[in-house]
């Protein structure tokens, strides 16, 4: 356990999920693209490239332990959870180090910006071969950012870096329910 860490009950996750992959690895988010020399296009943040990479060897992994595995097809759903470590500065000092200071946030409300973190996981799963195309997304059971002082405590917050990625098949809309 963490300093400053409490214990709780482990909540169940969903457990209708298609495919769920624990990614460990510090969580980036597609970064802009900066134009080089001739064709070249070079990604402008430095972490991204890991972050996809071990999104895609994570899923891979995943995969290789369901039997007959295809990249998934028609509408999806995706829950992920991004966990990260919390700064130094938000534990006291002294008598109070290991404890969390009362300014600190109860969420990281600080870059990376969880729609970019969310569009790089996306982009890393069709890679992988999880499904055919991000396309095939049509909602989120859930998107979050996290601290890793959470773990224990709320569902899928791991006590590393990292994060829970779960894709479920989406309901289908009854007739009519496209409708103005």
């Amino acid at each position: 356990m963490l300093p400053g860490q409490r214990s709780g009950p482990e909540l169940a996750p969903d457990d209708d999920a298609v495919l769920a992959v624990t990614v460990l690895g510090l969580p980036a988010p597609q970064g802009s693209k900066s134009p080089r020399v001739g064709d070249r296009v070079v990604e402008s943040a430095a972490a991204v490239k890991p972050w996809p990479e071990v999104v895609v060897r994570a899923t891979r992994q995943a995969i290789t332990r369901k039997r007959g595995w295809s990249a998934l097809t028609g509408l999806l759903e995706a829950s992920m959870v991004f966990s990260f470590t919390r700064p130094r500065e938000h534990f006291g000092t002294g008598w109070d180090a290991g404890l969390l200071r009362a300014s600190a946030p109860p969420r990281p409300d600080v870059t990376p910006d969880l729609i970019k973190l969310a569009r790089s996981t996306e982009d890393a799963l069709a890679v992988a071969g999880a499904y055919r195309d991000d396309a095939l997304l049509v909602g989120y059971r859930r998107l979050e950012k996290r601290y890793t002082t959470d773990h224990g405590r709320v569902p899928d917050v791991l006590a590393l870096q990292g994060a829970v990625i779960r894709l479920y098949r989406a309901a289908s809309a009854p007739p009519g329910g496209d409708g103005p």
